[in-house]
């Protein structure tokens, strides 16, 4: 499954409808078919989708609603989703998903709706009180902006009271994808922001220990009797035993740790075709290092599965490494958060993205002079 689009109501740290869509809205050039997914006729995928804003403008809330939004159609559980906070309290939450499905052949429209539920027990927790599913067959799409266009259709499938058998928030998803035999490869990182600790105890591929840290010479795990025993060897050295992936961060960088558990399980994702979520992506990573991901993902020939890497960050200057705007989000806080897609903004692709972000040219992506002002006045003051 692909995910095309999300629009979600009622979330409370928004400000109106969020709208977000992941397959290429602008037109493809010939050139540039090599750094995207193709999945039918002309509609390609972004595979490297980048959300970019300055502090506290939300880019971490949006990267939570769409593994939410990832999470539901893959039949997971609302209440046992780890980013379902971003629900809050409120007591309607409309979801619109729109996916590709790569089993049925079809396009495919999710309508969830969710409320949340207090208890004194167990505080707030979140039920699905109606669910309807859409589907066209693909041959049926005969523009890119028709696609995801269900007006005057029935759905095919609709949450009834009398499913008993259905936990209150479990999607119908999960009979279809049973069905249809689908199931999504879900990586969330988020939570390894500013937290390094190796989350597995298999090898980690040599060549990805030498990108990170070429003076180490072997990274080994062995596992007997639920007790793991780490061997680490750095060149010309003697050899570290350790019991606990916690002790690595003595020895190595905290780059070259999260540059492990990043690379080790992008690795999956483009063997899997499915999604890896990255929050503040150059968060201990150089800029090289960040790139080298997402050509990774860019590349058609090396992701031939149609891995998604979906990231934030703070740094303009990766911008500069995408030919296209529609795969770039601008994301911001004023009053509530919004997001709004680059191409909406640039029309032209030949513009440098980072001088626009970085002069203004996108209003509220840079800190006011008036805060740098008062900032600046208050530092001088401490001074005197």
């Amino acid at each position: 499954m692909k995910l095309l689009r999300i629009t979600a109501e009622g979330l409370p740290l928004f400000r109106g409808k969020l709208d977000l869509s992941f397959y290429a809205q602008q037109r493809v050039a010939e050139e540039q078919k090599n750094i995207l997914y193709p999945l039918f006729s002309n509609i390609y995928m972004n595979s490297a989708t980048g959300f970019i804003g300055i502090n506290a403008s939300g880019k971490t809330s949006v990267l939570k609603v769409i593994l939410l939004a990832l999470e539901i159609i893959n039949n997971e559980p609302v209440n046992h989703i780890e980013t379902r906070d971003i629900l809050g309290d409120s007591k309607e939450i409309k979801l619109n998903m729109y996916f590709f499905s790569e089993k049925a052949n079809e396009i495919c429209r999710l309508e969830t709706m969710i409320a949340a539920r207090k208890s004194k027990t167990e505080g707030i927790s979140y039920r699905i009180i109606s669910e309807s599913l859409w589907t066209k067959e693909v041959a049926e799409v005969t523009t890119r902006k028709a696609m995801l266009d269900f007006e005057g259709r029935e759905p095919v499938m609709v949450r009834s009271s009398q499913e008993d058998f259905l936990p209150d928030d479990v999607s119908i998803m999960i009979a279809r994808n049973k069905k249809t035999k689908e199931h999504m490869r879900i990586v969330n990182l988020l939570k390894y922001t500013n937290e390094n600790v190796l989350p597995f105890s298999e090898d980690i591929p040599a060549e990805v220990i030498t990108f990170l840290d070429p003076t180490i010479e072997r990274l080994h795990f062995d596992v007997n009797d639920n007790k793991t025993l780490i061997h680490l060897k750095f060149r010309e050295k003697e050899e570290i035993l350790l019991n606990n992936p916690v002790e690595l961060n003595n020895y190595l960088s905290s780059g070259t740790v999260k540059g492990m558990i990043t690379f080790t399980l992008a690795q999956e994702v483009l063997q899997s075709g499915g999604y890896i979520v990255v929050d503040e992506v150059e968060n201990h990573f150089n800029k090289e290092i960040v790139t080298t991901l997402m050509r990774f993902f860019m590349d058609s020939k090396l992701n031939k599965n149609g891995g998604m890497l979906i990231f934030s960050t703070h740094y303009p200057e990766l911008l500069d490494e995408y030919d296209r705007n529609d795969s770039i989000f601008i994301a911001r806080n004023r009053n509530g958060i919004t997001v709004e897609n680059l191409s909406n903004i640039l029309k032209r692709n030949d513009i440098k993205k980072s001088d626009a972000y970085q002069s203004g040219f996108l209003e509220g992506t840079t800190p006011t002079y008036e805060a740098y002002m008062q900032l600046k006045k208050s530092m001088a003051a401490s001074l005197i």
